[in-house]
C-alpha cells in the first residue's frame, strides 16, 4: 500500500498552498492538504490546477481520493483567505494549527508521514495562539509535542549529501556552550541511521569542527578535544551497540575542508556545530531544492528548505521543486523506518 502524506501547507499568505498543491497534484502518493479549504484552492486555481475532484474530508478510509483536503484543520481554518505577502495575526495561528492537526493525522496512523510546507516564525510566535509564543521552528515544537529528547535538523541536497546539525535556532554566542558530547553523539548516530536507510549500505560520515582548523590543537579553542572528539567516539559506541555498520567516521575535520571533501564525494554526510555552519553550504549547494528532515523523532517529517517569499505570493510562478522532493523523500523514509 502506498503511504499516505499529510502535509501542513504553511503560511496562507505565503507560497506554501501554492508548492502544497503543486506537489500534490504530482505525486502519485495519497495526500491530505491540511490547511484552510479556500485559501487551497485559491492556490490550486494560481497553478491551473483543476481541484474540483478534491473532497474537504473529515475522515480517511479506503475509498479515500488520491488527494484530499482535511476539512478539520484545527486553528488552521480562516473566514477567509488573507492578501498574498501580508499574514494577518490569525494567519500566525492557522499556521501552527494546520502543523499541529497534520502531526495529530500521523500520530493515529491516517497518514503514514508529515511534510511542511514553509511558515513565518515571526507571524506564529505574535499571533497569541496557545504555544505559539515560544514557537523557534518546526524542530523544536515537534519535538516538544512529540516528547522527543534528540530532535536533529538535518538537510539532504539534490545530489544525496546529508548534513545534520548538533544545534539549531541559537544566538550566536551561545552555541559553543550547547555543543556537548552527548549532543555530537546523538547527531552522529541519527545521521548514519538515515544514511544506512536511504542507500542500504555502511555511511561514510565527517564532523565538522567548531573553531578554525579544528582548533590547532587548542591554540584556537579547545571544543574539538573536550567535546568534540569524545561526542564522536559516544557516537561510534552507540553505532556499534546498534549494530549499525560505518564506512567511515571522521572528525572533527575543519568545517571548510569536511564540506570540500563531502562535495567531492568522499562522504555521505557531514555533522555541523551550527546553524549557518550548515545551511551556508546546503543553500549553496542545492537552495530550493534540498530538503530539511527532522531525524530522532517517532515519526517522518521532512520540509522545504526555503522560506515564505511573501515577495512572490500570488504570482504562481513560486518553483515546486522543492515541495516535490520534500514528498519523495518523506516517502522514502516512511518505507524504510523501523
Amino acid at each position: 500500500m502506498t503511504e499516505r502524506l499529510a502535509i501542513s501547507v504553511g503560511c496562507p499568505a505565503g507560497i506554501g498552498p501554492e508548492v502544497a498543491v503543486e506537489a500534490a497534484n504530482q505525486t502519485t502518493a495519497p495526500c491530505l492538504l491540511v490547511g484552510d479549504e479556500a485559501t487551497l484552492r485559491r492556490a490550486a486555481g494560481l497553478r491551473g490546477i483543476d481541484a474540483s475532484a478534491w473532497p474537504a474530508l473529515d475522515e480517511v478510509s479506503a475509498s479515500t481520493p488520491r488527494v484530499a483536503i482535511w476539512s478539520k484543520p484545527g486553528r488552521g481554518a480562516l473566514a477567509s483567505p488573507p492578501p498574498f505577502g501580508a499574514p494577518r495575526p490569525e494567519d500566525g495561528a492557522a499556521q501552527l494549527g494546520a502543523v499541529d492537526e497534520a502531526l495529530r493525522l500521523v500520530r493515529e496512523g491516517r497518514a503514514s508521514a508529515l511534510v511542511t510546507g514553509p511558515v513565518s516564525k515571526a507571524a506564529i510566535a505574535s499571533s497569541g495562539a496557545p504555544g505559539a509564543s515560544d514557537f523557534l521552528g518546526h524542530t523544536e515544537h515537534l519535538a516538544r509535542a512529540l516528547g522527543a529528547d534528540e530532535p536533529t535538523m538535518t538537510f539532504v541536497d539534490p545530489e544525496g549529501l546529508a548534513i545534520a546539525l548538533v544545534t539549531t535556532h541559537l544566538p550566536l554566542r551561545r552555541v559553543p556552550d550547547a555543543i556537548t558530547p552527548q549532543g555530537v553523539a546523538a547527531t552522529v548516530y541519527w545521521l548514519a541511521e538515515m544514511l544506512h536507510r536511504l542507500h542500504g549500505r555502511p555511511p561514510r560520515v565527517v564532523v565538522a569542527a567548531l573553531n578554525p582548523h579544528a582548533g590547532e590543537q587548542g591554540l584556537l579553542g579547545d571544543e574539538e578535544v573536550e567535546v568534540i572528539r569524545p561526542g564522536i567516539e559516544a557516537g561510534r559506541a552507540r553505532l556499534d551497540a546498534a549494530g549499525l555498520v560505518m564506512a567511515r567516521l571522521d572528525g572533527p575535520t575543519g568545517a571548510e575542508t569536511a564540506f570540500r571533501h563531502a562535495h567531492g564525494g568522499r562522504y555521505d554526510g557531514v555533522v555541523a556545530m551550527y546553524h549557518d555552519q550548515a545551511t551556508i553550504p546546503s543553500k549553496l549547494l542545492g537552495f530550493g531544492d534540498a530538503v530539511n528532515v527532522t531525524l530522532g523523532l517517532p515519526v517522518v517529517r521532512t520540509s522545504v528548505d526555503h522560506g515564505t517569499a511573501y515577495d512572490v505570493a500570488g504570482s504562481g510562478e513560486a518553483s515546486a521543486a522543492g515541495m516535490s522532493a520534500a514528498v519523495s523523500l518523506a516517502l522514502r523514509l516512511a518505507s524504510t523506518k523501523v
